[in-house]
């Protein structure tokens, strides 16, 4: 069937039905609604069911609904894809982690020149893989330096972001603006392009890029101030020992927890010079003696001290001015749950997080909401920033 011209506007039924369906598309893509990939499924099928129906009539014969599909066969589609899964391969597998952790240490010698590094680093990386794994491997590194150091986040993530679409240009395979330009010249009867056709102009270009990254962007960028401002207050280990003055002794947990306020949290009670470990049952009676381990920050562990009238200690010693709350046997860590992350949409029991990575969570902090159900998606797919981060320690 012969397409009807429009005399006013100069278009066809197809072209007029093409360019409204773009803008559903974009307005669906934006909204978000309606899932990404639900979205893009619905105007592929709308799109092919119309042309369909429609046949439309060029020089070369009729356009039907399956000549759309052809194009997901074309080299550089392809390519595209296999990127795309061998960056995502590289983040499942932590391939470019080492890489990471030793970033990471430079961070403690000397900021401006690790930063340097970072960009080199994210520019060369990215002319081979996918620019988002690249920056799926530097966001942590750069989100902990920013609340370590004070240095607002933009002002180090902005800078990689452009470094990685930098080193991109230099291989016909950095980008899938590359790989499409190369298999268009290819059908266009031009020579094709080798992969390191681009390396000579992309570096000079590439370097000067990288030093106004370096030196310069930063400072042009306005100030922002983070959401997580500071980093969480830290948690300790500590026993509140129970004696015969303790408002608590020979009352049953239940009630110690009532005049806490709700808020005590006991992982187990220790009974004797054996150290018994008795579970934490709220009808459990307390007795002279016990020593209840606890874990919160140090003003709250001082307020359930003089709440329960306990004796504050850590290990063996009564936590004074003299002898603070110690963490030697401890190590706490920021893990940042990043888009793409093997964690991304799990839960805690379903990633075997304890059994895996050998840490235990003391909490997750998502869009300035404290959780610490196990069942719990580690992250959602709509999160705002901050993304999850989660505090552990070694067992």
């Amino acid at each position: 069937m012969e397409a009807t011209p429009l005399v006013a506007a100069g278009l066809n039924l197809h072209a007029i039905v093409v360019m409204l369906l773009v803008v559903v598309a974009l307005g669906l893509f934006a909204s978000e609604r309606i899932p990404l990939a639900t979205s893009s499924l619905l105007i592929l099928v709308f799109l092919s069911l119309f042309f369909e129906l429609f046949p439309y009539q060029t020089e070369h014969g009729v356009l039907r609904a399956s000549d759309f599909f052809n194009g997901f066969g074309h080299q550089a589609l392809v390519a595209v894809c296999a990127l795309m899964i061998a960056g995502q391969a590289l983040v499942r597998t932590g391939a470019l982690e080492p890489v990471g952790r030793q970033l990471a240490k430079l961070w403690s010698v000397s900021p401006l020149l690790s930063f340097l590094a970072t960009l080199v680093i994210g520019a060369i990386l990215s002319a081979f893989v996918n620019n988002t794994p690249i920056v799926i491997l530097l966001l942590p590194i750069l989100i902990s330096v920013s609340l370590k150091t004070g240095t607002p986040a933009s002002d180090l993530l902005m800078p990689i972001g452009f470094a990685t679409s930098i080193g991109g240009m230099a291989t016909s395979i950095g980008t899938s603006t590359n790989l499409l330009v190369v298999a268009v010249a290819a059908d266009l009867g031009m020579r094709e392009f080798g992969m390191f056709d681009f390396v000579l102009p992309a570096t000079i270009a590439g370097g000067v890029g990288i030093l106004y990254l370096w030196l310069i962007a930063p400072r042009l960028l306005p100030g922002r101030e983070a959401r997580l401002p500071t980093i969480s207050p830290r948690h300790f280990s500590a026993q509140l020992r129970i004696h015969d003055e303790s408002i608590v002794n020979g009352k049953r947990l239940s009630d110690a927890i009532t005049i806490a306020g709700g808020n005590l949290d006991v992982n187990q009670i220790l009974r004797g010079s054996e150290n018994t470990r008795l579970v934490a049952l709220p009808d459990m009676m307390l007795r002279s003696g016990d020593r209840i381990l606890v874990k919160s920050t140090p003003e709250r562990l001082k307020e359930l001290e003089t709440l329960l009238g306990a004796s504050l200690f850590s290990g063996d010693e009564r936590v004074d001015d003299e002898h603070p709350l110690r963490d030697s046997t401890q190590q706490i860590a920021e893990v940042v749950v990043v888009p793409g992350s093997s964690l991304d949409g799990s839960t805690l029991i379903g990633a075997r997080f304890s059994d895996r990575y050998q840490l235990m969570v003391l909490a997750l902090f998502r869009s300035n909401k404290w959780a610490n159900q196990p069942a719990l998606n580690i992250s959602r797919k709509h999160d705002c920033i901050p993304v999850t981060y989660c505090w552990c320690r070694a067992p």
